[in-house]
């Protein structure tokens, strides 16, 4: 299945609903059946298997996510939408929920998750009049589609300049959903007063998120345009309730200037479970962008303290988080380095471009030396594939450039040789040195100025 193709939801949530079975090996699915009550047991259940998941971090068992021609972002987005209807099903059986129509009430769920609060309750309507009025209509699945297809559109959201807010929204729509799911199947009605209440926390929860995110962005340094710009877009992508992003939106613009202090974003996080979530997201945060530095690392700390965490409890989260994202790194990544190679902005190129200018003659005298160097990177930049020998002799050479030109540092590390391609794209050709510029012209002439620029 693709998006954009008419039927997709349709033929997701049935495939979920015709494979589902509960894992009964599931430490939280044991520990829930050890309760009395079909809710109390459901809330449990909630709790252990947003983190067992993967919904915690926004990056799930891709089960049965994988398709030829799907890239990273969509097989991410419908492995998140497959999670959340798994969930949802684990929900209803630990509520003993009676039987009914499971594919039509999990669209009436998603419905709910979107805000289309009156498409759920149309669905509601329809899956009550089931004997005089089925199956549902197509408009019906496709209205609830078409939504979903704007959500997947800001997934990735400038990852690089902006905030890794999609493991947080993750988690906050799962948080939602899960809690709508079990208040709907335990009453066999739509519960309307429940979702909207839930519908205005998981809000919150992002935009607390956001603010956090972007006092530990500008605590490191002041941000730019183009990562203010992506900023601003992201809380546009969260599509808020119109008041709250206005307020949130306020708050970033006024924290550019100056950032904002500890207390003033403690202020309005009281719950436990707020506070963990915006700790843990903080931390995954700092993780996933591959800039843990020292300033960084302390002002989580002190974050950390400010919110009633113990030294322990950090690092036991760290090592939580930490262990996740060294399993799941190449699905993490999709919205990092990824994404980062391809959308290299302003402040990137021109703090890498001043420092090439200005270390020219000794780049070139090691670049000389190290033989083989030369002969790679004019492979690498005109998109050529490297073996894993020659990638590997590249980053050690990359290392010796480095101690003559310690910007170039960044291109020794894991993914480094995809940076080179948008380096090779805007910097001056005649920069480079002589023997990348006679096999280039060798292979197919110089590049055009556009082609350079």
């Amino acid at each position: 299945m693709r998006l954009g193709r008419a039927g997709w939801l349709e033929q997701l949530v049935r495939e979920v609903v015709k494979d589902h079975r509960v894992d009964l090996r599931s430490p939280s699915f044991q520990e829930a059946m050890t309760l009395s009550t079909g809710r109390a047991r459901a809330r449990r259940h909630l709790r252990g298997v947003l983190r067992e998941s993967g919904l915690l971090y926004g990056t799930p068992q891709a089960k049965g996510a994988h398709a030829q021609g799907q890239g990273p972002e969509e097989q991410l987005f419908l492995a998140v939408l497959r999670t959340f209807c798994r969930v949802a099903l684990d929900l209803a059986v630990l509520v003993d929920a009676p039987p009914g129509p499971r594919a039509e009430q999990l669209l009436l769920l998603l419905a709910a998750l979107i805000g289309r609060l009156g498409d759920a309750e149309d669905v509601h309507r329809r899956i009550e009049r089931a004997m005089k009025q089925w199956p549902l209509p197509a408009k019906v699945w496709e209205r609830v589609e078409e939504a979903l297809e704007k959500r997947a559109l800001s997934l990735g959201a400038d990852p690089y300049y902006g905030l890794v807010l999609h493991n947080g929204a993750v988690y906050a729509d799962a948080n939602l959903l899960g809690r709508a799911a079990i208040a709907y199947f335990s009453r066999s009605s739509f519960p309307r007063e429940a979702v909207e209440r839930r519908l205005h926390f998981a809000a919150v929860q992002k935009a607390r998120l956001v603010e956090v995110l972007v006092a530990l962005v500008c605590a490191e340094r002041k941000p730019g345009f183009p990562t203010r710009r992506a900023i601003l877009r992201q809380i546009d992508d969260l599509r808020l309730p119109d008041e709250l992003a206005d307020e949130t939106r306020d708050f970033a613009r006024k924290a550019f200037e100056r950032p904002p202090g500890l207390k003033v974003l403690a202020r309005d996080v009281r719950s436990r479970d707020l506070k963990r979530f915006i700790l843990e997201q903080t931390l995954l945060a700092s993780l996933v962008d591959g800039r843990r530095s020292a300033r960084e690392v302390a002002w989580t700390k002190s974050l950390a303290k400010q919110l009633g965490f113990k030294d322990a409890e950090v690092k036991a989260m760290e090592l939580q988080v930490a262990e996740f994202y060294a399993r799941h790194r190449d699905v993490v990544d999709v919205f990092t380095l990824a994404a980062g190679a391809e959308v290299m902005g302003e402040e990137w190129v021109d703090t890498m471009s001043t420092s090439m200018r200005k270390n020219y003659r000794a780049l070139l005298t090691e670049v000389k030396e190290t033989g083989e160097l030369s002969v790679l990177l004019a492979r690498a930049a005109r998109g050529q594939a490297l073996t894993a020998d020659e990638k590997r002799r590249m980053r050690e050479q990359l290392l010796d450039v480095a101690k003559a030109v310690p910007a170039l540092a960044i291109f020794a590390a894991p993914g480094g040789v995809l940076l080179l391609i948008a380096l090779a794209k805007v910097l001056p050709f005649d920069l480079l040195p002589s023997a990348f510029k006679d096999e280039a012209e060798a292979e197919g002439g110089a590049p055009s100025d556009e082609e350079i620029h």
